[in-house]
């Protein structure tokens, strides 16, 4: 898993908590923000769910809802009542009937997180009942926290949903048949290829020979070619340009200079690492350096997808 951790490291995530209360009354929420990466999740009772052209369908309680890119859709009771919409704090309605709806947007500093959510599915539910301990014991603690309501109860929320995100994108990434065309995302689940991610992780400035990274994954030279680009899409030198790169925009985020950068991630001319870093990115490594405060604010739209294989 270490592969998959590095991943999800580099991404910078930041979650806010938009919505956290007990909905009562003759309900109904709509969008928040199209186009957004956001979740919900219901925390107590049920609800009813519309997206059209996509599903209809129950939530329960522990319920997960994503939208990668977040599409019209409504949320609502189940029962019909004459009581008008009303959203408490869970105290104030604890003995009242209703649904509890935690609602949150999710953030990246980094572009690499566009290529991720491009390999989920437009509406990712993940059931209480299908996500093994790791479901159960975040609810538990967002549950506390929200009827607590204490003074670091937002920032505790936050976190938490942090940790929702991400244990939803390895579960849903361990499935290698989820995929039903080829993604970069299923090497971190494949048993052998994801001993090469590890590797190329973990020494990115390496000069990796194809053959040395078929040791790594206890394949012949050619057997690990195949099955890389079989799984992926992707050769293994162009799954390498892209990690170098990736890795490139947080450290010039970092403030380290154009040079060292290129050392880092093992490009020996610093001509050829700023020709890849402005194909992959439509940007110069320079003027992101330059201006990072301004990319940490304003992520790219998408990663542009133009790996070079050598050096």
């Amino acid at each position: 898993m270490q592969a998959f951790s590095d991943l999800m490291g580099m991404l910078q995530m930041q979650v806010q908590v938009y919505h956290n209360a007990k909905v009562c009354g003759q309900w109904r929420i709509n969008e928040h923000e199209l186009g957004a990466t956001c979740f919900h999740i219901v925390t107590e009772g049920s609800c009813s769910l519309e997206v059209p052209g996509q599903l209809s369908c129950q939530l329960n309680s522990g319920d997960l809802l994503i939208f990668p890119r977040e599409l019209p859709h409504s949320m609502g009771a189940l029962e019909t009542s004459a009581e008008p919409q009303l959203h408490l704090n869970y105290q104030e309605a604890s003995a009242l009937s209703g649904t509890g709806m935690l609602c949150g947007k999710v953030s990246f500093s980094h572009p690499a997180a566009q290529q991720i959510l491009a390999a989920l599915p437009p509406v990712l539910i993940i059931r209480r009942e299908h996500s093994g301990d790791w479901l159960e014991q975040l609810l538990s603690l967002i549950i506390t926290a929200s009827y607590q309501q204490h003074c670091a109860s937002t920032v505790v929320l936050d976190r938490l949903s942090e940790l929702l995100f991400i244990y939803a994108l390895q579960q849903h990434f361990s499935c290698q048949k989820q995929f039903s065309e080829r993604s970069f995302m299923a090497l971190y689940n494949h048993p052998r290829l994801v001993k090469a991610l590890a590797a190329m992780h973990a020494n990115p400035q390496r000069n990796w020979s194809l053959a040395e990274l078929a040791v790594t994954a206890n394949q012949s030279r050619t057997t690990f070619s195949n099955s890389f680009r079989s799984v992926s899409g992707w050769t293994v030198m162009q799954y390498l340009s892209w990690w170098r790169m990736q890795l490139a925009w947080g450290l010039l985020l970092q403030g380290q200079t154009v040079a060292n950068v290129c050392d880092q991630v093992g490009y020996q001319s610093q001509a050829a690492f700023s020709r890849v870093f402005n194909k992959h990115f439509k940007l110069n490594a320079g003027e992101v350096r330059r201006e990072r405060q301004k990319f940490r604010q304003q992520p790219l739209a998408k990663s542009v997808w133009l790996p070079e294989s050598g050096k």
